[in-house]
């Protein structure tokens, strides 16, 4: 990975744990949460791209119109699966385990399918972090805080099923976003602004069934729905502007540094168990991070 794309990723990996966190704080928000923080997401990025686009000459094609709609269908996927995640089981679970299995699905069909060769040194590196995400997220839950699901065992195994899922949707969008914005070349700033738009879009139907619980959660969230909506594009800006410059199978797992954030600040805010364990798990990451850097 190069010098430049390194500490995109880096910085992403730590915007993405933030918003996460506050994520969690909302485990009952369930789909209108989602539609509350894409719907902040396109109230910042849309008028952006609105002066972005005409300036740089660009105009809006078919092929965009495209790939936007693709990516719209696998974040609305993520965002309501992540949601429900963080509804029945820890973060220090869900999360983990959903950033560990998309990057191990995004690195194999890159290699597989798009015919990616990130070298060996490479390949070692994206394993050590998969390893450390799983050393993190699979742990024990005694003492865990969640309320949807009292008994630890079951957190748990509610967390690593939901953190699955969510990793399936992380290795779709990862592979159709690289698609978009390398193969496509759709600019990033149009793509994000299309993309949640429609997500918002998709997604309003659900909150328009019940505006009352949709306008409570307003108003008892509004913090933590801004926080999400303007830090998650951050976030994935970063994530596509380092896809334009290096492997989609280097930078998927290298931005996984933020579980060994996202890890202790769970159990830091949240009371969430096994700290030693992810200690461990986060030093494992760290030494896969360097390898990635390394390749």
């Amino acid at each position: 990975m190069t010098a430049t794309a390194l500490p995109l990723v880096v910085a992403a990996a730590f915007v993405h744990a933030g918003w996460n966190l506050a994520a969690k704080r909302v485990p009952g928000g369930g789909a209108r949460f989602v539609f509350l923080y894409y719907a902040v997401s396109a109230a910042l990025l849309v008028p952006i791209a609105a002066v972005v686009v005409p300036v740089a000459g660009w105009s809006l094609s078919g092929t965009w119109v495209l790939a936007m709609v693709g990516t719209a269908v696998f974040h609305v996927a993520y965002g309501v699966v992540l949601q429900r995640g963080y509804a029945v089981g820890d973060l220090s679970v869900v999360y983990p385990v959903a950033r560990g299995s998309g990057p191990l699905l995004s690195v194999a069909i890159a290699v597989l399918v798009l015919g990616e060769r990130p070298g060996a040194v490479g390949l070692v590196g994206a394993a050590l972090v998969v390893l450390g995400v799983f050393v993190i997220g699979t742990g024990s839950s005694t003492g865990s805080t969640n309320t949807a699901a009292t008994d630890g065992g079951i957190a748990r195994r509610a967390g690593i099923v939901w953190g699955v899922l969510t990793g399936v949707t992380i290795a779709a969008y990862t592979l159709w976003d690289a698609f978009s914005v390398t193969t496509l070349d759709v600019p990033v700033v149009a793509y994000l602004a299309g993309g949640s738009a429609l997500q918002a879009l998709l997604l309003a139907p659900v909150a328009g069934r019940d505006r009352s619980d949709t306008g409570r959660l307003w108003r008892e969230h509004r913090r933590e729905v801004v926080l999400v909506g303007l830090l998650s594009p951050v976030a994935y800006v970063l994530v596509l502007l380092a896809m334009r410059i290096a492997p989609v199978s280097m930078v998927a797992p290298a931005r996984e540094l933020g579980i060994v954030v996202g890890g202790l600040a769970a159990w830091r805010m949240f009371g969430e168990p096994d700290p030693l364990r992810r200690i461990l798990g986060s030093l494992v990451v760290l030494a896969g991070i360097t390898a990635i850097a390394l390749a």
